[in-house]
């Protein structure tokens, strides 16, 4: 398109998302005649009543699979289901999908049909949703959709892989909410060990267990007139998501420990990397909790799934850590030269090497080009032994860098990992990760 800015923030003109309709009938067994159009770019199956084509066929699991429509055709995917997805003698996983074909669950058998019709899904003007940034369609979708998401009180549930920015999400939600006064109390079910979560989400009471010296307020009566986002919530144990679920149900908390219950006035929001829906088939999820949780379901594409956003958070990553004073953008090499990599550690992983381009100066960073933003004349004052091959110095700057930057902004977080986090404004997966690689001693991470 002549003209077209990739970097550009303002809204653009196309406002519907288009995808292609399909059929799936069951031809054999017991649910045989059984016909469903799909209205929604994923349709699931499964003997589940949550799943679009809902089967009574026994040996069908409760989520067998599901079909996803997008721009390049449909993709049929297995959910970890007990007796697999087949298409003839071919156990499958995932396989795209280009025309009819009939596949098998169970015992039951499923003829799906494209059809020449196709829907259209609202997209939203803008390129942004408080913090989150996307021009994609599949993002613009999910904006389009966040509004009505927001001013309501319902539950939400964010799947997406690691580092797509699922918290920054849930974080705008709550930002863009009638409750946006209130805490926003981040809990990241990975990191808690084991013996500690139901203290953690729920408090105790002083001399309830051994080292209970003290009373604590658990993060769900911290939350109290706001909202409690609860990461990665499939690392939950399985003795503590009963007590979750009647948590949520009956919206009051008990502490270990407590005789009367605590009403709580709170919203809650989860995130997980893992399909639940696979979680639930191997044992390793509770399904009442699962069907608690999907009350609304935003699904977070991978960016290498939507590459039309990678300009726009170059562009974003590139003025965040350029030098005070510098408006000039990031140069054309730089984007051009990160728009080619696939990005397995989606924007964080983008994040990263933006500050690393702009932190070293690296030529290799910016293509061809022999000088970068930030040369050696503006270089921090970094120490480089020159006796040693290139990429060991290069890593020992950044190395270098990463502590001081790390152990300052831990010192300014008081020593908690989750509030160092929100200060960098980074994933604290990736905070925790950089802090062992690098040995830098932590106190337990609290708020």
């Amino acid at each position: 398109m002549s003209g077209f800015d990739p970097t550009s923030t303002e809204p653009i003109s196309i406002d519907t998302f288009a995808f292609r309709r399909f059929r799936v009938t069951v031809s054999v067994g017991p649910d045989a005649g059984l016909s469903r159009v799909a209205d929604e770019p994923e349709f699931s199956m499964g003997t589940s009543p949550s799943n679009q084509l809902v089967l009574t066929d026994p040996t069908v699991s409760r989520h067998h699979c599901v079909i996803e429509a997008h721009g390049r055709g449909f993709r049929l995917k297995d959910l970890g289901s007990t007796n697999g997805t087949r298409l003839g003698a071919i156990h499958v996983e995932a396989v795209s999908l280009t025309q009819e074909v009939t596949f098998q669950l169970g015992t039951s058998y499923i003829k799906f049909e494209p059809l020449d019709e196709t829907v259209n899904a609202p997209l939203s003007s803008g390129v942004t949703f408080g913090s989150v940034l996307g021009r994609s369609p599949a993002m613009r979708r999910i904006f389009a959709m966040l509004p009505r998401i927001a001013t309501s009180d319902s539950t939400v549930l964010i799947e997406g892989e690691t580092g797509t920015g699922k918290t920054l999400l849930a974080e705008a939600i709550h930002q863009s909410s009638p409750r946006k006064n209130g805490p926003f109390v981040v809990v990241d079910c990975a990191s808690i060990p084991p013996t500690l979560v139901e203290s953690e989400l729920f408090g105790h009471e002083r001399g309830s267990f051994t080292g209970a010296h003290t009373q604590h307020r658990g993060a769900f009566e911290q939350a109290s007139g706001g909202t409690i986002f609860l990461d990665e919530i499939g690392e939950l144990p399985l003795d503590v998501q009963p007590k979750l679920l009647r948590v949520i149900e009956h919206r009051a908390i008990r502490r270990i420990g407590g005789g009367q219950p605590i009403p709580l006035d709170v919203r809650v929001m989860a995130a997980t990397n893992r399909d639940l829906r696979q979680e639930v088939n191997a044992g390793g999820f509770r399904t009442d909790l699962y069907y608690r949780l999907n009350v609304v379901r935003i699904l977070v594409p991978p960016l290498r799934e939507r590459r039309e956003d990678v300009p726009l958070l170059i562009e974003h990553f590139y003025r965040q850590f350029a030098r005070e004073g510098d408006m000039s953008g990031p140069p054309r090499a730089l984007i051009d030269s990160l728009a080619r990599n696939p990005w397995q550690g989606n924007v964080r992983e983008l994040r990263a090497a933006v500050e690393r381009a702009l932190l070293l100066g690296d030529p290799g960073a910016f293509g061809e080009q022999t000088e970068a933003p930030g040369t050696a004349d503006a270089l921090p004052d970094l120490p480089v032994d020159l006796t040693v091959p290139f990429r060991v110095a290069k890593q020992r700057v950044l190395d270098h860098f990463e502590r001081i930057y790390l152990t300052e902004i831990l010192r300014r977080a008081h020593g908690s990992v989750t509030r160092a986090a929100r200060l960098g404004r980074m994933d604290r997966n990736y905070l925790r990760e950089r802090l062992r690689r690098l040995d830098i001693q932590t106190p337990r991470d609290s708020d």
